[in-house]
């Protein structure tokens, strides 16, 4: 029953991913449409192409924070289904109203969601006394809060609420900033000159000082020192920080000597950079939540039915990384895979709904809007992906679009579409969280 259970979570997992693909097509798409440097056909395949890419660049941190949103040794494997089940169902019903909710959201909300009915349904609302001695409560379930280690920077439910505002606010400030240092590159003056060049030399000390060297990578690909650094999946996501910033910065520096025409031909071209860069972050950061829900359900599994991690079939071999233990994460190949292919195959599909909104209902969408926009939130990403925190590709996106309209005007932002996005943005957790509790109620009394 217990084996049973964990097989149909993987395949409803990769159902999510899927959907989560053609849910999240607009996000990477909707701006290389919206300006026709690609045709919608071209932009998914486009966009696909870099979601699978990412299996090669991005780590397991995102995978690790999502597997832990529950404290796996408290859950059984319905709390997992149920969240699941509540995440394709929340995904499905914004996907057909066109709303660009949060897949990275709903999938947490309605995997905390389950976990606190779970606790509730098994201890009611008071304390009670667990195996090591100590009094906890319902709410103690899930993993609200953890302190950074080193100074590091804190995960939890909590942060990735946090993110919720600090994605799209980090997406729109980056897309502003972007796109007033361009409009004064586009000028004659040697400020914006110097600023660049300054940009440029910061980046590439910044980006080097994140290399890890030779003697750090602990399998090298290959027996060149060179060549095992530049493909350390690590430091591929720091070269492609530095090589859109640098693309960027040329094109700034020659700017002001080009025709409008010229300077709208090389947007275009730049288009397609910004997109796939956003669609490696894409790939990166939501693949990664499949992965971390596929990774609790084996952890549950092995729980559940006291087996030990060495009697675990190889290919269902996940090992959970714990720092205060010092014991690193490992995971069977084709878990990240599958969940890259199956993201990329949703991409595939499209997502026309959203593509409007995203495209045309927030604001009026450029070439050089779109480099902004796309470049910020891939950049976004990035960043957040390296430490460690799920966050919304959609919030991002939509973030970096009304960025790059507030440099026109506050006006040129469709505040109504805005808000009405927010209030999906807000309602994510606690619908998906509510959805499966009642999903985990009635699959308890079947499933016992």
């Amino acid at each position: 029953m217990e084996f049973t259970l964990l097989i149909v979570i993987i395949i409803l997992a990769l159902i999510f991913d899927y959907i989560n693909g053609f849910h999240d097509a607009a996000n990477a798409i909707a701006t290389v449409v919206a300006t026709k440097v690609l045709s919608p056909f071209q932009a998914v395949v486009w966009a696909a192409f870099f979601n699978f890419l990412a299996y090669w660049v991005f780590g397991f941190g995102v995978a690790d924070t999502v597997a832990k949103t529950a404290h796996t040794m408290d859950i059984n494997l319905v709390v997992i289904l149920a969240g699941v089940i509540a995440a394709i169902c929340w995904n499905l019903l914004t996907w057909w109203l066109g709303i660009p909710s949060s897949s990275s959201h709903t999938l947490i909300g309605g995997f905390a969601g389950a976990a606190l009915a779970h606790a509730i349904a098994m201890h009611g609302f008071g304390g009670y006394v667990t195996a090591d001695g100590t009094t906890e409560h319902w709410y103690d379930i899930v993993s609200w809060y953890k302190a950074g280690k080193d100074g590091g920077l804190p995960s939890g439910v909590i942060i990735v609420i946090a993110f919720i505002v600090l994605a799209p606010l980090v997406g729109a400030f980056g897309s502003y900033m972007i796109s007033i240092w361009l409009l004064n590159a586009s000028t004659k003056k040697v400020l914006p000159k110097v600023f660049t060049i300054a940009l440029m030399i910061g980046t590439i000390w910044f980006v080097y000082e994140q290399m890890v060297p030779y003697a750090k990578i602990e399998k090298p690909r290959f027996d060149s020192h060179l060549w095992s650094v530049v493909f350390e999946s690590h430091n591929i996501k720091w070269f492609l920080v530095a090589f859109i910033i640098l693309s960027i910065s040329t094109f700034a520096l020659t700017f002001s000597s080009l025709s409008l025409h010229k300077a709208d031909a090389v947007l275009k071209k730049m288009q397609l950079l910004s997109s796939a860069a956003f669609s490696l972050g894409h790939g990166g950061n939501d693949s990664q939540k499949v992965m971390g829900i596929i990774a609790a359900a084996v952890a549950v599994y092995i729980n559940t039915t006291a087996q030990t991690q060495e009697s675990m079939a190889a290919w269902l071999n996940v090992v959970l990384p714990n720092d205060d233990l010092g014991v690193k994460g490992a995971m069977p190949g084709w878990i990240p895979l599958a969940c890259y292919s199956a993201i990329a195959a949703g991409t595939l599909s499209g997502g026309w709904k959203i593509v409007k909104t995203m495209g045309s209902k927030i604001t009026k969408v450029s070439s050089f809007e779109g480099v902004a926009a796309e470049t910020a939130g891939a950049l976004t990403l990035y960043f957040t992906e390296h430490l460690k925190i799920p966050v919304s590709t959609t919030h991002t996106i939509t973030g970096s679009i009304i960025g790059v309209g507030l440099t026109k005007r506050v006006s040129a932002v469709r505040w109504g579409v805005t808000v009405s996005l927010l209030w999906a943005w807000v309602l994510t957790i606690p619908v998906s969280a509510l959805l499966a509790a009642i999903v985990y109620y009635i699959l308890s009394i079947f499933l016992r």
